[in-house]
């Protein structure tokens, strides 16, 4: 798990959005990662809202590699881009929504709900709770991963 790439490149994206009307958070691998589970961490992935979403890529449109649009998958939809700095994909998912399991689709994710802070290398980022990411994994259908951080929360918590 090496992190100091995406630890330089966090640390651009937290100094570079100080300040902005934007609620978003650190979410998957790295976000997990920054909260001391040992997971491979590939890229950066940012939870905002629909009007975080385009304020990061206004921030960032220098580095735009993919311009936020709406996206819908099977599982998910969201206002969907990418950026790449120095090297490092940055995903930025906006009022990202889950596929129920009656079809429809549940209330965008309000990240400032579920915001957690963490502080590493003096620099305070905001993450996604460790039992909100178990319980998206669950949601999505991604088994393996939830059962991953239950385990390390268990060991965690001593149960």
């Amino acid at each position: 798990m090496m992190l100091n790439p995406h630890l330089d490149v966090l640390r651009r994206i937290v100094i570079r959005l100080r300040g902005r009307p934007v609620d978003w958070v650190v979410t998957g691998s790295l976000g997990v990662a920054l909260q001391g589970v040992p997971v491979a961490v590939h890229d950066i992935d940012i939870q905002t809202d629909r009007d975080g979403a385009y304020e990061i890529e206004r921030c960032f449109a220098d580095y735009v590699a993919k311009p936020v649009r709406f996206s819908e998958s099977e599982h998910i939809r969201s206002h969907f881009g990418a950026l790449e700095i120095d090297g490092i994909e940055v995903e930025v998912m906006g009022d990202l929504q889950k596929r129920l399991d009656d079809g429809g689709w549940g209330a965008p994710v309000d990240v400032e709900c579920h915001r957690h802070w963490v502080e590493v290398n003096d620099i305070r980022v905001p993450v996604l709770s460790l039992d909100y990411e178990y319980r998206a994994y669950l949601a999505l259908g991604r088994t393996d991963r939830a059962e991953r951080l239950r385990t390390w929360l268990r060991g965690r918590d001593g149960s």
